[in-house]
C-alpha cells in the first residue's frame, strides 16, 4: 500500500500583458493555487486550480489549514473516500469558491500521482473513449482598449486559420445593442457560415429583458451557445432563457458539486454543462457530473484548463469540446509547466506521458509566487 507522505500548496500571480475585461469586470492580474501530492514511494502528482484575479492564498490557506491533514498517512489510491472525508471536513468552511476549489486541485494531484505510479497517461487510467486527439475550441474575443470589431473580426479568422472550426467571443459587454451588432456581425463574416460560434456573456445580464435584447441581436448570427447570460445563482432565469431562444444555453464552469448540476439539469436551465474539474470538485467530482447529463442526454465542454480537461474530454463519452487558448494573453498558466500540450488543426494531440504529463516550472513558481510552498 502507497500511504500519503506529504502534500504541500502555493499560491502565485502572473500577470497580463494588458488589462482584459469581461461583460462586466477587467482582469490585470491572474492568481492560481499550485498543488503537491507524493506518496512514500517518492513518487508526486500535481494540481492546481484559478484563484482569481486576487487573494490567491485564500485557496492555499484552505490546503494547509483544513483539507491535507485529511490526506497525510492515507492510502493514496482511496481517492473516492478521501474526496468525501475532505468534502466533509470542509461543510462550515465552504461547499463552493476556494474551499472547494482546494479540494479539487488536491483531488487532481491525487489521480495525477496515481496515474503516474501506473505508467499511463491520466485519460487512459481513466479509461479512455479517445486515444489520439481530442476536439478543441478556439477561445478569444475578449474586450481590449481600442479594438474595434474589424480587429475582433481578424483574431478569429487567425483561428480559423489554424484548423479551428469552432471559437468563441465575449459579448454583453454594456448597453450599446449597435456595437454589439457590429462585433458579432464582424466575427461571422470573418469565420464564415460553417464555423461554430460561441458566444460568453460572462453573468452579464440581471433580468430576463434586457437578455432578451441582446438575444434577439445575436440570434440571427446562428451561435452555438450562449454562456453564463446570468449570475449562477439566478438558475431560475437560464430556464426562462433557455424557453425564449432558440440559442442553447451553456452554464456551470463556477458551479461546484453535483446538486447544483442536477438542478440545472432538472430545470432545462442548460442544454450544456461547462463543468470545470478545477473548480466542481475534482477529477472525482466531474466524473459524477459527467454521468448525471449523460442520463439527461445532455453535454459537457469543460471550462478553461486544457491541461486537464483534454484528458476528461478523451474519457468521457458525453464530452465534446476542450477550451483552448491558442496563446497565453488571457489564460497564462501555460508559462508555469511545462511541456505543454500540442494542437493543429482543431485538435489537441492526446500524450502519452504518464498522469497528466506535465510538472510545475520551479524557476516560473519563484518567479510569481505569492508565498512560499508549505
Amino acid at each position: 500500500m502507497t500511504r500519503i507522505a506529504r502534500v504541500r500548496a502555493r499560491a502565485v500571480a502572473v500577470p497580463l500583458a494588458a488589462t482584459t475585461s469581461f461583460s462586466s469586470r477587467s482582469v490585470s492580474e491572474r492568481h492560481y493555487a499550485l498543488v503537491e501530492v507524493e506518496g512514500d514511494d517518492g513518487i508526486k502528482g500535481v494540481g492546481f486550480c484559478y484563484a482569481g484575479h486576487a487573494a490567491g492564498t485564500l485557496v492555499t490557506k484552505a490546503v494547509h489549514g483544513l483539507l491535507a491533514r485529511k490526506l497525510i498517512g492515507q492510502d493514496a489510491h482511496r481517492v473516492e473516500g478521501l474526496w468525501e472525508e475532505m468534502y466533509q471536513e470542509a461543510l462550515l468552511a465552504g461547499r463552493l469558491g476556494a474551499v472547494l476549489r482546494a479540494l479539487s486541485a488536491l483531488d487532481i494531484a491525487l489521480w495525477d500521482r496515481n496515474a503516474r505510479a501506473a505508467g499511463l497517461p491520466l485519460y487512459k487510467y481513466l479509461g479512455a473513449v479517445a486515444s489520439d486527439r481530442v476536439p478543441a475550441y478556439a477561445s478569444g474575443g475578449y474586450y481590449l482598449d481600442g479594438k474595434t470589431p474589424e480587429m475582433l473580426g481578424e483574431e478569429l479568422a487567425g483561428y480559423v486559420r489554424q484548423g479551428f472550426s469552432a471559437v468563441k467571443i465575449k459579448v454583453g459587454r454594456g448597453g450599446d445593442l449597435g456595437f454589439e451588432r457590429a462585433r458579432i456581425d464582424a466575427a461571422r463574416a470573418a469565420i464564415g457560415a460553417d464555423v461554430l460560434l460561441m458566444l460568453d456573456a460572462n453573468n452579464a445580464w440581471s433580468d430576463l429583458p434586457t437578455a432578451l435584447r441582446f438575444m434577439h441581436i445575436y440570434e440571427e448570427f446562428d451561435p452555438y451557445w450562449i454562456e453564463e447570460p446570468f449570475s449562477p445563482d439566478d438558475i431560475d432565469n437560464h430556464a426562462r432563457l433557455a424557453r425564449l431562444t432558440p440559442v442553447p444555453v451553456a452554464t456551470g464552469e463556477i458551479e461546484g458539486g453535483r446538486w447544483r448540476f442536477k438542478e440545472l439539469l432538472d430545470k432545462e436551465a442548460a442544454m450544456i454543462l461547462q463543468t470545470d474539474a478545477c473548480v466542481c470538485g475534482g477529477i472525482s467530482e466531474f466524473r459524477r457530473i459527467a454521468a448525471t447529463a449523460a442520463s439527461y442526454g445532455v453535454t459537457l465542454c469543460p471550462h478553461w484548463f486544457h491541461d486537464v480537461h483534454a484528458h476528461l474530454v478523451a474519457a468521457t463519452p458525453n464530452a465534446r469540446y476542450v477550451e483552448l487558448f491558442p496563446d497565453d494573453k488571457v489564460l497564462n498558466f501555460r508559462r508555469l509547466v511545462a511541456p505543454q500540450l500540442v494542437f493543429a488543426k482543431g485538435m489537441i494531440e492526446l500524450p502519452d506521458r504518464p498522469g497528466l504529463g506535465l510538472d510545475f516550472l520551479p524557476e516560473m513558481v519563484e518567479r510569481y509566487a505569492l508565498e512560499p510552498w508549505a
